[in-house]
């Protein structure tokens, strides 16, 4: 007798995304995604492919996002984790995802030669175009950011300062609604 293997249940898989805060000045750089119903805002970054290692995720993630070489950016240390466990549409069982988000400071100089674009391929092989966006990071605690860190990144005292607590608070079904 052939046993039928059991559905994935929801968050029985782990997916890591690496991001950045990318800083020059008081202005962070943050993908706006425009779409016919919304528009919300991502940290650059994406997940992390089997078995490669987190710095070189981190490096493929800035290089492709925002042609950003991190050897050209001071920083690189980690500033918070996020760990999402939120339902989503569609027929795949949602993973959990640990959000691990750092922060470089970049120049003026360096800030003029990034991308102003970023393309994100779809799974039909078309891409979605989201823009580079430069905010003011004391005003990000009211954009629609995900992952939801614009209150702790407002709340930092300057793009320098330390954080007591690199865990912000788990992103769940009940403190976030799918956009």
């Amino acid at each position: 007798m052939t046993s039928t293997p059991a559905a994935p249940t929801p968050f029985s898989r782990i997916k890591i995304r690496t991001s950045a805060l990318v800083f020059c000045g008081d202005d962070v750089a943050l993908i706006r995604r425009d779409r016919a119903d919304s528009v919300h805002y991502t940290t650059i970054g994406g997940n992390v492919e089997p078995a490669e290692p987190l710095p070189h995720a981190l490096r493929r993630e800035l290089a492709e996002e925002l042609a950003l070489d991190v050897d050209q950016a001071e920083g690189g240390e980690l500033l918070w984790v996020v760990d999402q466990r939120v339902s989503r549409p569609g027929a795949t069982p949602p993973p959990r995802k640990l959000h691990l988000v750092y922060r470089f400071h970049v120049t003026p100089q360096v800030r003029q030669k990034l991308a102003q674009q970023e393309f994100d391929e779809l799974p039909d092989g078309s891409h979605e175009a989201g823009t580079i966006e430069w905010v003011d990071y004391r005003k990000t605690s009211d954009l629609p950011l995900f992952p939801p860190i614009g209150t702790a990144l407002a709340a930092l005292d300057s793009p320098h300062a330390a954080v007591a607590d690199a865990c912000l608070e788990a992103v769940t079904d009940d403190n976030y609604t799918w956009i």
